[in-house]
């Protein structure tokens, strides 16, 4: 065997270890970011203390995530992608991909809330309270509401696009409702608040909504 071959079996080899750290640096990062953020509050985490948890530097998660703002934000995106290895998106889109009943497609995507709230609806309630002094937490509350808002949208037009919407059901108004049902503030009232179990909830708005808009 070459020596050029075995250069190129340890680069490969290097370069998976690499990858394999920095994922695990990751991971260890975003679970201490979260234990910290939801014990501490958003103004009292600090960066240093994120690091000291996760057993990596300061630099290493100014570099990955650019500071407390992009560090809520991998929670929140790694909070939308539910339980499993495919995200609850993709898995919402392969749904309305290939189910004609819009009842099915609707308790659907009250499953996927139930999935996605226990965790979500704490973070993005953290980042309200936070939104009120702190110019960073108000425009990255602003950025994922914008997420969700377009995301909702494009729910309610593939509903109006299906025939599914009941006479009178505008766009606007199949979004608004899409929206309110799928918000960190009804989750809080009755899940935090009144303690129902996540798949209470899921049921419950996958009925609402199906009232409201078919």
């Amino acid at each position: 065997m070459s020596t050029a071959g075995l250069g190129v079996k340890r680069r490969t080899y290097d370069a998976s270890r690499r990858r394999e750290e920095a994922t695990r640096r990751r991971a260890a990062v975003i679970a201490a970011a979260e234990r910290r953020f939801l014990a501490d509050g958003y103004a009292a985490t600090t960066i240093a203390t994120v690091a000291a948890d996760a057993g990596v530097s300061v630099d290493t998660i100014y570099k990955a995530f650019g500071g407390k703002p992009g560090l809520v934000r991998a929670l929140w995106h790694a909070a939308l992608e539910g339980v499993g290895p495919v995200a609850a998106e993709r898995r919402s889109d392969e749904l309305q991909a290939r189910e004609r009943d819009p009842r099915a497609v609707i308790r659907g995507w009250g499953a996927f809330t139930a999935e996605i709230a226990p965790r979500a609806t704490p973070l993005l309630l953290l980042i309200r309270a936070a939104a009120g002094t702190d110019p960073e937490a108000r425009a990255l509350l602003d950025e994922l509401d914008g997420e969700r808002l377009r995301r909702m949208s494009a729910n309610a037009r593939r509903l109006r696009a299906g025939g599914h919407l009941r006479a009178g059901v505008t766009l606007a108004a199949a979004t608004d409702v899409l929206w309110t049902y799928s918000s960190a503030e009804l989750c809080e009232l009755l899940v935090q608040r009144r303690g129902w179990p996540p798949e209470r909830y899921g049921r419950f708005i996958a009925v609402a909504m199906i009232a409201a808009l078919l």
